[in-house]
């Protein structure tokens, strides 16, 4: 284990222009505080190309497609490593995959979570640093189905895509409710075509404890519910690659990029994210980095190492790509003579709804963590602003925040996992049990 390392991270970097200046205060004031650590990672939630792809019949909600330069933009602040596998890495297919990884070699990036197969896309990434060794497994449980990359066999080639996590829903009812299901399920056809599919022997049928009904599984319990747990082929895998890198660096940092919620608490992370992040500190992990919603989540220290459940953004412009499918513009009934401005136009009612108006989309921390001997020593939160309120054309880029509110904010997040975040001007410092 070497003696010390430090590290950064932030949460999604969604960037899709280039940035206006390297010698504004927010900017220097950043790349000092990132350049402080030696491990740096954001999360890239764009594909950079020059329309090497078509975009995909499917998006993450925006198809993000960046000038490859902006890789250049995120050296500038500072980042060293990024994880990729998110609701964004096939927005323009596998012509846009195959770019995405070519520009990030180009640009000397190292990179994980994405591969031309699957044993490719779960592989440990390995950063060399000076004061020793880091790997990076990354992971999405947000994706289109076919994005999976696919497994190499002997007799045949896998499938480029992103390393999975995946997961079982069951909701439960109580046994009055549960057979009154039954009784619905089997008087409309809603199973028909899966019931048929069993029988022809194109799907599996379930174990009996549990019933279907369209793509929904319940089972009883003693009150309505619902909860989510890890598939477990994919946590299994997962724990390999953790244990591969577990005895070729020495530290493991497993970044998971995760949108769905508990319940409609959108600040909470899925209970499948939650056992799945624990998991992974059990299995040899010293961090977990999580993104995704596009807000903070609180954070967990769990055997003395962090768990990030959502850094939420760092650069956020998602509504200034230069180009749309027409898919988008068929979704808000807009014809060939609409614009990209028209489509945001009538997606956010004039920024009357949407992200855009959302506070919580545009304030976030940056943490700075120090490990020694495989310990977590200290922890800082830095608060960062992208400017809320002003037009999609100027807001996302970053800055350092002097509001203590972003780190009350961050508190009250991070108390029902007993993490508790002193406020020191206005950067939050975790308490670290001895």
């Amino acid at each position: 284990m070497g003696n010390k390392m430090t590290f950064v991270a932030t949460g999604d970097s969604f960037i899709t222009r280039r940035l206006p200046s390297a010698s504004s205060e927010s900017f220097r004031s950043l790349t000092k505080l990132i350049g402080q650590a030696e491990f740096r990672f954001t999360n890239l939630e764009v594909t950079t190309h020059r329309q090497e792809g078509f975009p995909f019949a499917f998006s993450g909600g925006t198809w993000a497609m960046a000038k490859p330069e902006v890789l250049a933009d995120l050296q500038a602040y500072g980042f060293n490593i990024t994880a990729w596998a998110n609701n964004h890495t096939m927005d323009y297919a596998y012509g846009g995959l195959e770019a995405t990884r070519k520009y990030l070699d180009q640009y000397g990036i190292a990179h994980a979570g994405v591969g031309s197969n699957l044993a490719e896309a779960s592989q440990p990434v390995y950063l060399d640093c000076p004061s020793g060794r880091v790997a990076l497994i990354a992971a999405t449980s947000t994706f289109h189905e076919s994005w999976i990359a696919g497994e190499q066999r002997p007799d045949m080639p896998g499938r480029p895509g992103v390393n999975p996590l995946r997961y079982d829903t069951t909701y439960y009812l109580p046994q009055d409710d549960f057979a009154h299901l039954d009784r619905i399920s089997q008087t409309i056809p809603i199973n028909a075509t899966f019931n048929l599919d069993v029988k022809e022997g194109f799907a599996v049928p379930g174990d009996g404890t549990t019933i279907r009904f369209g793509t929904h599984r319940f089972a009883v319990g003693t009150e309505a519910t619902c909860t989510t747990t890890p598939i477990e082929a994919d946590k299994r895998r997962i724990l390999r690659s953790i244990a591969e890198a577990r005895r070729q660096a020495d530290y493991v940092i497993v970044s998971i990029h995760s949108h769905e919620m508990e319940g409609e608490n959108k600040a909470r992370a899925a209970s499948f994210f939650e056992s799945m992040a624990r998991a992974c500190i059990d299995g040899g992990a010293d961090a977990v980095i999580g993104h995704g919603p596009h807000i903070l989540r609180g954070i967990e220290i769990y055997r003395n190492r962090p768990i990030f459940y959502s850094l939420g953004n760092f650069i956020f412009q998602n509504e200034t790509v230069s180009r749309l499918p027409a898919d988008f513009y068929e979704k808000y009934s807009l014809g060939h003579e609409s614009t990209v401005a028209d489509a945001f136009d009538t997606r956010t009612d004039h920024n009357q709804k949407g992200l855009g108006v959302n506070p919580y989309v545009w304030e976030s921390v940056i943490p700075y963590w120090r490990m020694e001997e495989g310990q977590l020593r200290e922890l800082f939160l830095y608060p960062i602003e992208l400017g809320f309120g002003t037009p999609r054309y100027q807001r996302g880029w970053p800055s350092l925040s002097q509001q203590p509110k972003i780190i009350e904010h961050l508190q009250r997040l991070s108390a029902p996992y007993g993490t508790r975040i002193e406020l020191d001007g206005f950067i939050g410092r975790v308490q670290i049990e001895e």
